[in-house]
């Protein structure tokens, strides 16, 4: 099972192809790369009339993908049938695919583009995939490790991005890993091989605001700066649909978490190791150590949870709007 997209692409360029080939997970950002580059580059574009075949998963059935995968190419080493959303095949029907594979055609490569489900583990059919093919399973990424991502993403595309940087665009978009590249391929073209991404580019080709975001917020409620946390709260309440509470509810709840984890290492040099973050992120949680208690912390979450209540209607007057609650939420942390 190859570990990532680019790793099983890598694969199949050196000629380790598979007669067979399960695309599944709940991440279809990676279910995406492979099924593009085969229906994209894998069959040269002036045969692919010839020996390619792209159908989905509604329009068809198995005995018909089976007949289809059964051929000889014509003018290719191989002959590739695609099948998008594999998953709307009859359960049923499968067990013509695992008659199929124990004897599969050498020449043909059949893909099965399975969404937002999983084939189960225990049925024959996918053990047979499994014993005679390649099954690429893509899951979602938690959110620490969404800025790691994006670095990859970025140096991927012959660029930089600092820490803090990464975080922001984390932050803001949330565990979307194909809007996450959509919206850094609006930076690429504007910067030359080697520049780096910037908070102030950011902000300007993507509308995240490198003053007003959530990681921002979140270190100056480490520090109990009143005056910028309230600078932030105004900005979130003016745009509510750009600064939805409940990722931001999210977010303050880890943060205090990992407050309280740095509060309780006897090794705070093993710090950014514990917590899962960069180094460099080590000293706002410090910061936050020193200006609240593990009372106070306790309290914090109590207040976060009271309010992802009232934002749900539990004891929540009619008139009182996200951005009231949080201005609320964040006086009674920093006070």
């Amino acid at each position: 099972m190859a570990t990532s997209a680019n790793q099983l692409i890598t694969e199949i360029k050196q000629g380790h192809i598979s007669p067979v080939y399960l695309l599944t997970g709940d991440e279809n950002h990676y279910i995406d790369i492979v099924s593009d580059y085969f229906e994209n580059q894998f069959i040269q574009p002036d045969v692919r009339d010839f020996d390619q075949t792209v159908v989905y998963g509604s329009d068809t059935d198995m005995a018909t993908v089976v007949g289809m995968a059964a051929r000889f190419p014509m003018m290719s080493s191989h002959h590739l049938v695609l099948v998008k959303e594999a998953q709307n095949i009859d359960d049923r029907q499968w067990g013509l695919l695992e008659s199929y594979l124990s004897h599969p055609a050498t020449s043909s490569v059949l893909v099965l583009v399975y969404r937002h489900k999983k084939l189960d583990k225990r049925k024959s059919v996918y053990k047979a995939i499994a014993k005679t093919g390649t099954v690429f399973e893509a899951n979602k990424l938690y959110d620490n490790q969404l800025p790691t991502f994006i670095k990859t993403e970025v140096k991927a595309h012959g660029h930089t991005i600092d820490d803090h940087t990464a975080t922001i665009i984390a932050d803001a978009i949330g565990n979307d890993l194909g809007k996450i590249a959509n919206e850094l391929s609006k930076v690429f073209p504007l910067l030359k091989p080697g520049e780096a991404v910037t908070p102030q580019l950011v902000e300007q080709q993507i509308g995240i605001s490198k003053d007003y975001n959530a990681f921002e917020l979140q270190k100056a409620i480490g520090r109990r700066d009143a005056l910028m946390c309230n600078r932030i709260v105004n900005h979130f309440a003016a745009n509510p649909s750009k600064n939805p509470l409940p990722p931001l509810l999210a977010l303050l709840y880890g943060y205090f978490v990992k407050v309280m984890v740095y509060h309780q290492l006897d090794d705070k040099a093993s710090a950014a190791k514990e917590l899962g973050c960069p180094p460099s992120f080590v000293a706002d949680y410090a910061t936050a150590a020193r200006n609240y208690s593990l009372s106070k912390l306790a309290s914090c979450i109590g207040y976060l949870h009271q309010t992802d209540l009232r934002s749900k209607g539990v004891g929540k007057a009619n008139d009182v709007t996200d951005g009231e609650l949080l201005k609320e939420l964040v006086f009674k942390i920093i006070h």
